[in-house]
């Protein structure tokens, strides 16, 4: 068990991330090659991610470099995933090739005694390994999640909407009572299942929550407590959108949009709106403003995420693109 301790001063700066951060989603979907649970979440990214890793030649990488710097177990090195990521995945991977030499060597020797490294993770203090390890960082996400950014993305801005009615219906705690089955509100203590029992004391610093696409199970916080405290939360997944989209096929989905009543909708959908929102928004019933939300979403132009008893509704990037481009500019 984990118990994230809160002051008043905690609450106040706590705040979600804004996109996803590359590199806590390289770590966690590497773990999604360590483990059969929650398997049916990310069936078709897993099928696709291992025949585009053996196309790339990579996947001998994968199992004898990243596999066992990044176990699915209590501890990997937390300098594999700095702040900097957040400016983006050059500037996290700059982070790694810049962190010293002695924490490198401090980390390492964490992971042999928790998990086990391998015999050449001492050799990361030598910047040519660092450059190694890198490159293959960037081959891995360029091969496997690239391709599926602007969904993660999308789902990642659906999080923060939601949140965003949370801290308007019930402050922060409205945030922290709705992060997932894992994790439990007690103020002031957040406790969630963990591999370890423990407890961070935040002591005014607040944290950071990060939403990820390939987080599964119990989040994950830094092994360093000195570190600025960040907590990686799973999104939700359901049966009957978990999967990640291919593309559009024969176009059908987007045939099907047409009319006014859908681009209402769609409009609507813009700043995120339940369903009930988006029926007053058309002027529709509630079940048929249901209905025009689910061509959309199998379209790709929406995704859904629940929001305690109602479901939200936003844009994705392909549906924001698609409502840009059918807006006139002004004069």
């Amino acid at each position: 068990m984990l118990r994230i301790h809160f002051t008043d001063a905690d609450l106040a700066k706590t705040r979600i991330a804004a996109a996803p951060d590359p590199l806590w989603e390289i770590c966690a979907s590497v773990h999604r090659f360590q483990s059969r649970h929650g398997r049916w979440a990310y069936a078709d990214w897993y099928r696709t991610a291992r025949a585009r890793l053996h196309a790339a030649d990579f996947a001998r990488t994968l199992r004898t470099l990243l596999l066992p710097l990044i176990p699915r177990a209590t501890y990997f090195p937390d300098f594999l995933t700095p702040p900097e990521a957040a400016e983006g995945l050059d500037a996290g991977l700059e982070a790694i090739l810049a962190t010293p030499r002695r924490r490198v060597l401090d980390e390492v020797s964490i992971l042999g005694r928790t998990s086990g490294a391998p015999a050449w993770a001492l050799r990361l203090t030598e910047e040519g390994m660092r450059k190694e390890l890198v490159q293959a960082l960037r081959t891995y996400n360029d091969t496997v999640i690239a391709p599926h950014l602007d969904h993660i993305q999308a789902r990642v801005e659906a999080e923060r909407a939601a949140h965003a009615r949370a801290v308007l219906d019930g402050g922060i705690d409205g945030v922290l009572k709705n992060l997932g089955p894992t994790l439990r509100w007690q103020r002031p203590v957040l406790h969630t299942v963990y591999p370890e029992d423990r407890d961070l004391h935040l002591n005014g610093r607040g944290l950071l929550l990060i939403p990820s696409y390939f987080c599964w199970g119990n989040p994950v916080a830094l092994g360093d407590a000195a570190l600025d405290p960040v907590l990686i939360y799973s999104l939700s997944h359901e049966p009957h959108r978990a999967a990640l989209p291919g593309d559009l096929g024969t176009g059908a989905p987007l045939a099907a949009l047409l009319g006014r009543t859908r681009a209402a909708v769609l409009r609507a959908t813009a700043t995120g709106a339940t369903t009930s929102e988006l029926a007053r928004a058309a002027g529709v019933s509630v079940p048929s403003a249901s209905n025009h939300a689910t061509a959309l979403r199998n379209a790709g132009l929406t995704v859904s995420h629940r929001h305690a008893a109602s479901v939200l509704h936003t844009l994705t990037p392909l549906g924001a693109a698609l409502l840009r481009a059918n807006t006139p500019a002004l004069q």
